[in-house]
């Protein structure tokens, strides 16, 4: 469980840089105590699934980005491909 959970920090921290917050201002974005974030992302603290859900809304992504990064954007590339597939498949009907 871990493992998970460092994957978790480790990505919340790179979506947090990338979007350019602070750990001040997601915690005024998830409506948390301001060591909230610091606690998370040092491991010091585990976030509930509404944390996590929270910090993916105000970070603006997928919450299974949390977890493994760019999992939603891969999950729209299998979807096209699939959907892909399946039209070539109708089209030879």
């Amino acid at each position: 469980m871990d493992k998970y959970l460092d994957d978790f920090r480790m990505n919340m921290k790179y979506y947090r840089e990338k979007a350019g917050i602070s750990q001040v201002q997601l915690s005024i974005l998830c409506d948390c105590g301001t060591g909230t974030i610091g606690g998370i992302e040092s491991g010091k603290a585990k976030p509930s699934f509404d944390m996590m859900v929270k910090i993916a809304e105000a970070l603006n992504i997928n919450p299974a980005d949390l977890f493994v990064r760019d999992s939603s954007r891969s999950m729209l590339k299998i979807k096209e491909s699939l959907r892909e597939e399946f039209n070539i498949f109708l089209a030879k009907i």
